[in-house]
């Protein structure tokens, strides 16, 4: 990674400053992207915001800022955004340097109204910027450095710096605004946000079927230069169709669940979903089951991934009661073993009505309860 501290002035820095829909926000006289794809579109509030202009103001360092430098001569903002939004805006005259920044008795006033002298003193104020150059992977791990402290980009955030181009703004299109399309159709069954791009690496790894991040690297390198993100939207919308469609009613034990394994896994298999939804609501009401979210995959499995339901387990007392009940004989091998050499078993299966109680435990040596599994 090639980074080069750079001092650019305030003067510099607001020339040709704009924020615009179809331009985006620039600044730097059109050569410093703002608020490229990737970066989070809030800016500060007015505590944080004045608290900008007074640091200039009183001529306090600044922390350091971090530019991208592009093959082109362009820059675009990896860290810095608010405060580069908060200087352009005061220039402007969006807003009026607040009493929390008061200083040499000016009080609240635009820049516009500022004396000379003032002016000069802020539009000459020094920024120090790191002109950064590197490889993506390169990119992503001091994208990881910088934000250390304070708010963290998330893991998607950083890839949306790196990847950036036309894929990343139609994706953001569809998964990373508030409102946005995959929130109001999906937003159940989905954990994290939308505007902190949460929501689109679920989609990308529902797509790829990995949440591993070099799968999803490198499957956004491979698309980074394409104009559009349909097929991802697309098979967003498939899953969501399937999930629906299997499980009308909703419970929030759906919510983040691995629908896009699950989709890959069973999607061709056939069910019907008035018999799915009577065996979800016996398995919610079975006290026996303590990880609910696992019944999902359970009945889309043939019940086969018993284990997702965490079932509930004899406790140490009664399987000591059973196995001084048993002298220590495993029933199936008839042999001798220690306490800790036998497991706890249900005689009758819980997959056949087996409850976890001690009239319905036996203690198996390890092989033997490994061997019986589910049968009675």
């Amino acid at each position: 990674m090639d980074i080069k501290l750079h001092k650019i002035t305030i003067r510099e820095l607001v020339e040709g400053y704009v924020d615009d829909v179809e331009a985006g926000v620039r600044a730097y006289d059109g050569r410093l992207d703002v608020r490229p794809p990737y970066q989070r579109e809030f800016v500060y509030k007015e505590k944080e915001r004045d608290a900008v202009i007074s640091t200039v103001m009183r001529n306090f360092p600044l922390n350091v800022m971090y530019w991208i430098e592009k093959d082109d001569g362009t820059f675009e903002v990896m860290d810095g955004q608010q405060r580069t939004i908060s200087i352009c805006q005061y220039f402007i005259g969006d807003f009026a340097w607040g009493e929390m920044g008061a200083v040499d008795g000016l009080g609240s006033k635009y820049f516009h109204r500022l004396p000379a002298d003032i002016q000069n003193k802020f539009l000459d104020y020094e920024l120090m910027v790191y002109f950064c150059r590197g490889t993506e992977s390169e990119k992503i791990d001091w994208f990881k450095v910088i934000n250390i402290a304070g708010l963290k980009l998330t893991n998607q955030e950083m890839r949306n710096a790196v990847y950036s181009g036309p894929w990343v703004a139609d994706a953001k299109r569809y998964f990373s605004k508030s409102g946005c399309v995959a929130q109001k159709i999906g937003s159940k069954y989905l954990n994290g946000s939308a505007d902190r791009q949460e929501y689109l690496e679920t989609a990308i790894e529902w797509f790829i079927d990995s949440g591993k991040d070099k799968a999803i690297e490198s499957f956004m390198a491979m698309r980074q230069g394409d104009a559009e993100a349909t097929e991802l939207w697309l098979h967003f919308q498939k899953v969501v169709n399937w999930i629906e469609t299997l499980f009308p009613k909703y419970r929030k034990e759906m919510k983040g669940l691995e629908w896009g394994r699950l989709y890959k896994e069973y999607s061709a298999k056939p069910f019907n979903p008035l018999v799915l939804e009577k065996e979800v609501g016996e398995l919610m009401a079975d006290k026996e089951v303590q990880a609910k979210k696992g019944i999902y995959e359970f009945l889309l499995s043939g019940r086969t991934r018993g284990e997702r339901l965490n079932l509930r387990a004899f406790d140490d007392d009664d399987k000591r009661i059973a196995y001084e009940r048993q002298r220590g004989i495993c029933p199936v091998c008839k042999e001798h073993f220690e306490f800790e050499e036998m497991e706890g078993d249900h005689i009758l299966p819980w997959s056949q009505g087996g409850k976890t109680v001690l009239e319905n435990l036996q203690m198996l040596c390890r092989r033997d309860n490994a061997i019986k599994g589910a049968k009675w």
